[in-house]
This record gives structure tokens, C-alpha cells and sequence, in this order.
């Protein structure tokens, strides 16, 4: 089946014996003659649902928000571990922690708009320091569970299996069974008008790896570490490594 949602064609619904439009009808087509005519009409791509703008606005909330989290493709999963001025600690999943540069290090990631209530981003703010912890397959239930609306006073920790940690002197409270933690400083924030949202930026400090999971080379074997990425806002998924690929240089041209 097409679905094609553009501006200049009606909604175009594609059967074995069928071609249901606004203007028309057409019946008793041999398959191969009607793929040919919706091809024609959305532009050679097959097999394929396109929306536009005008569209995805009509669309409904929930349709809307599944479709638009998801079409940017699979987001890291990490639990952020806080904790406020009077010892309450908070922890939630995020999946739009993101690099943003080695030297100096730093990570970034988004927030909701400071006009709801957001555990998180208050503790963040009143002790300066959270940690980041990747989550593995076994733990993907308890984490996505870290999503509901706890109050301040509800830890995660003690709703969930989840169990914390604490590292040295470092204020914030770590995951014992993430096998990859990172412990962040708050450093900036910009808002995003757009949206209302607020893009946090944050040092890394520190850092824990399991072994097996450290290259000679420096990099990270996510693999080896079980750590699971995330599909739209409730889908999970294990990751398996394809290749690795030396440093891309620009090809030379043939002769020269």
C-alpha cells in the first residue's frame, strides 16, 4: 500500500484492485497498471509515505508526536541521577543527551519548558552536578518506568529496581548496574524560543567503563556494555556493531 500526504494530490489510497482518489474511481486494473499511475502521481517513489507540513499539523497529537520522534532515527538512552539541597534523589531517562566536543569535554542535552514541573532540571541547578548513566538491556523496564511524574520527594530509586551509587565524593547519585557513567557539571544553558525548550550544556568531570568495554585505541565497544537505544519515546532496541572505518579522506581522482 502507498499513502502518499502531499500538497498538490488528495490522499491516494493504493489496492491490489483499486485507485481511490478525490476526482476518481478506477476499477479492475491489472496491478502492475496501477503502480505505474501512482508512481506518475508521487513522483516515482515507491512503496513509501510521504506527509507534508500542512499534513503532520492535521494529524492527531498522539499520531503527531509518535511520528515526529521517531523519524529522526534511534536516540541514546541514559538515566540522569540528581539529587536537591535537602537529600531527595531523582532519576529519569533522557534521549537527547548528545557530544558536543572532546577538548574540553562536553555533553548537552534538552529540557522541557521551565514553566512545567521538572525534578530534574531544579536539582541540576540547586547542586550543580548529575551524572549520566547508559542503560543496558536488562534494566530497559525499571528505566523507561523513571518517565512517570514521581513528586520531589518520591525517589525512582525506590520505585524501580534501579539501585544508587555513590562514587568518591561526587554529590550525585550514580547507577550500579550501568556499565558506562559519566558525572557532569552544569556549565550553561541557552533557550530555545522556538519551542520554549531549554538546551543545557554540561562538563565531563569524570568517567567509569567496565573493562571489556574500553578499545586500546580509546573507543567504546557500546556492544560489549549491553547499552540499548531508543525508539521514538517507547521503543528500545540492542545495538550490533557492522564495521569500523579508518579516517575518510577525500578520494583521489583516477590518473591523477
Amino acid at each position: 500500500m502507498i499513502l502518499c500526504y502531499k500538497k498538490n494530490y488528495r490522499k491516494i489510497i493504493l489496492c491490489t484492485n483499486c485507485l481511490i482518489s478525490k476526482n476518481k474511481e478506477i476499477n479492475k486494473r491489472k496491478w502492475e497498471d496501477v503502480i505505474e499511475v501512482v508512481n506518475l502521481l508521487v513522483g516515482g517513489i515507491k512503496n513509501m509515505i510521504c506527509f507534508d507540513k500542512e499534513s503532520i499539523n492535521k494529524l492527531d497529537h498522539l499520531y503527531r508526536i509518535n511520528l515526529i520522534n521517531s523519524c529522526t532515527g534511534f536516540k541514546s538512552a541514559n538515566l540522569l541521577g540528581t539529587i536537591d539541597i535537602k537529600g531527595n534523589k531523582n532519576l529519569a531517562i533522557f534521549s537527547s543527551i548528545t557530544h558536543l566536543g572532546s577538548d574540553p569535554c562536553l555533553i548537552c542535552f534538552i529540557l522541557r519548558p521551565k514553566s512545567e514541573f521538572r525534578n530534574t532540571y531544579d536539582n541540576i541547578i540547586e547542586k550543580g552536578f548529575f551524572t549520566v548513566n547508559h542503560v543496558n538491556k536488562n534494566d530497559v523496564g525499571d528505566a523507561h518506568h523513571t518517565s512517570a511524574k514521581y513528586p520531589k520527594n518520591v525517589s525512582e530509586f525506590d520505585k524501580t529496581n534501579l539501585e544508587e551509587e555513590f562514587i568518591g565524593d561526587f554529590i550525585a547519585p550514580y547507577v550500579k548496574s550501568s556499565k558506562i557513567k559519566l558525572g557532569c557539571k552544569y556549565v550553561n544553558e541557552y533557550n530555545i524560543k522556538e519551542n520554549g525548550t531549554i538546551l543545557v550544556i554540561a562538563s565531563i568531570e569524570e568517567l567509569y567503563i567496565d573493562e571489556n568495554i574500553l578499545e586500546d585505541d580509546g573507543w567504546l565497544k557500546l556492544e560489549n556494555a549491553g547499552t540499548v537505544a531508543i525508539n521514538g519515546l517507547d521503543g528500545y532496541v540492542e545495538t550490533q556493531l557492522l564495521n569500523r572505518f579508518d579516517y575518510a579522506r577525500p578520494k583521489k581522482e583516477e590518473g591523477g
